[in-house]
């Protein structure tokens, strides 16, 4: 009981006395920043020889594929637009999809709820779809007549009906 307790120290127990200095942060700081540039120069160095390669190895150039494609400028963005649809084949890839996409279904909207011409010539219109909807409901759906089937008429009918009931024999001959 004479021994002096040591509350969790040991007496052979030792730590650093120094702090990390600020000339080996500065100097790891500096290293760091020569290999970012090193990097750089090197990926921009092998860019240069691959892009250089692939120029010079390119196949030759498909002789249907010869016209050229306006670059779109800024003050003759509409003309350059109209170069590139008569170069390309519909379906193009999209510029702006929101916005084309909202052009497109405004324009099937409009077709959809409001009166217009298809054809003028031929005299062909296209109705509201409610009108058209309402239209359906009053008259009916138009039917098709069968290839080689005489149209429904009252002549017919009353003649198919007359046929039907002659029990003579007769008017199958007649026919």
């Amino acid at each position: 009981m004479s021994e002096p307790m040591n509350h969790g120290h040991h007496n052979d127990a030792a730590y650093e006395r120094e702090d990390l200095g600020a000339r080996s942060v500065f100097t790891f700081l500096i290293g760091l920043v020569v290999m970012g540039v090193l990097v750089f120069g090197f990926l921009k160095v092998m860019l240069h020889v691959l892009e250089t390669y692939n120029s010079k190895h390119q196949p030759p150039q498909n002789p249907l594929a010869s016209k050229t494609v306006p670059v779109p400028e800024a003050a003759g963005l509409e003309k350059s637009k109209q170069g590139i649809d008569g170069v390309f084949p519909n379906p193009r890839l999209e510029e702006d999809e929101i916005h084309e996409l909202r052009q497109f279904r405004d324009g099937e909207e409009e077709k959809l709820y409001t009166y217009g011409w298809v054809d003028q010539s031929a005299g062909t219109v296209h109705i509201p779809i409610e009108r058209a909807m309402q239209l359906i409901v009053e008259r009916g759906l138009p039917t098709q007549v069968k290839a080689g089937v005489p149209p429904a008429s009252v002549v017919n009918t009353v003649r198919e009906a007359a046929v039907k009931a002659d029990n003579s024999g007769k008017a199958k001959k007649k026919r």
